[in-house]
């Protein structure tokens, strides 16, 4: 692969040295440091003049630290005159601040979006928005795929049975049907009430777990809360285990401690976000880093991404 380079930030170095060794290519060299006053320097330390760059960096904490930094690599590769600046972003934070809900509020994934449009870079590729209509604040190129199928080709290849794939919240619906869909489960909807920021309770849940495998399914666990609250009272229910599949783990404040006393027998990350699997003893992570190695493979070459969405015809293998 020639006219190829990887460059990866410091959110997360395992995941951008996975893909590479998938590409069998080797990182570019980049000198990242802060200075005493918390400014960043970055400098490229190989020639990139023409060639298609991948940079691989998450928004994850701390997320305004590795915005910044972002948003400074791809000025560096654009002054250094980089034919294509291609964003590898698992994780693009900020993504659930999409719209106004009271006056005088920010819709801060517009402003990311202009952010990073602005800043020079030419494609971005991400998984599971909190919200699909975010791809529309970007005019460049946007490639978003979904997390669910690599859970349901967890679940498929660990012969899991009767199952009811759960939906955590009314928003969260079209996630879960499809990934039924895939394991021929039925769904099961949690409603779901947020009286303030981080805070919720469920009022109703609408279909049957009793005797069976319930699999929640969530695009991000934050503070684990709801999840935890969603886990009991599927449990109260009559489920015989509990399982949780979430794509992005940033398990914020106490959310390892609720997750671990809640019914959960096992947690199914996928690895948007570095070391959350020292965080809980009972999560499992599923590595996307040889689907996001076939993108930038792909995206490189110039070749169709829809072969990568085979799931839609209910072939879970990826």
């Amino acid at each position: 692969m020639s006219k190829i380079q990887l460059i990866s930030g410091s959110s997360h170095p395992l995941l951008a040295k996975t893909i590479a060794q998938g590409l069998d290519l080797k990182l570019t060299p980049i000198k990242i440091k802060r200075f005493i006053d918390g400014e960043i320097y970055v400098r490229i330390k190989k020639r990139v003049r023409g060639d298609d760059l991948y940079l691989i960096q998450s928004l994850s904490p701390p997320v305004n630290d590795n915005l910044m930094e972002l948003l400074i690599i791809i000025d560096a590769a654009r002054r250094a005159s980089a034919g294509r600046i291609n964003l590898i972003c698992p994780y693009l934070g900020y993504s659930r601040q999409d719209r106004k809900v009271r006056s005088r509020e920010p819709i801060s994934a517009k402003l990311i979006a202009n952010l990073i449009s602005k800043a020079g870079a030419n494609r971005l590729v991400t998984v599971d928005l909190h919200v699909d209509q975010i791809q529309g604040y970007y005019d460049i190129p946007f490639d978003h795929f979904v997390g669910y199928p690599q859970f349901a080709n967890y679940l498929k290849s660990h012969n899991y049975s009767n199952l009811a794939i759960v939906s955590p919240d009314i928003g969260g619906v079209k996630r879960a049907s499809k990934m039924a869909s895939l394991l021929g489960a039925p769904i099961v909807i949690l409603d779901k009430r947020r009286p303030n920021h981080n805070q919720s309770e469920v009022v109703h849940v609408v279909g049957e777990v009793s005797g069976k495998t319930a699999v929640i399914v969530d695009d991000i666990i934050d503070t684990g809360g709801s999840i935890a609250a969603a886990a009991k009272i599927i449990k109260k229910e009559g489920a015989k285990e509990v399982i949780v599949c979430g794509t992005h783990a940033l398990l914020s404040g106490g959310a390892c401690q609720r997750l671990a006393k809640a019914p959960i027998s096992k947690v199914l990350f996928l690895d948007t976000i570095p070391g959350c699997e020292e965080k809980l003893p009972q999560a499992e992570i599923i590595s996307l880093a040889p689907l996001l190695a076939r993108i930038i493979n792909r995206v490189h070459n110039g070749q169709s991404l829809g072969a990568l969405f085979t799931w839609e015809k209910k072939e879970v293998k990826l």
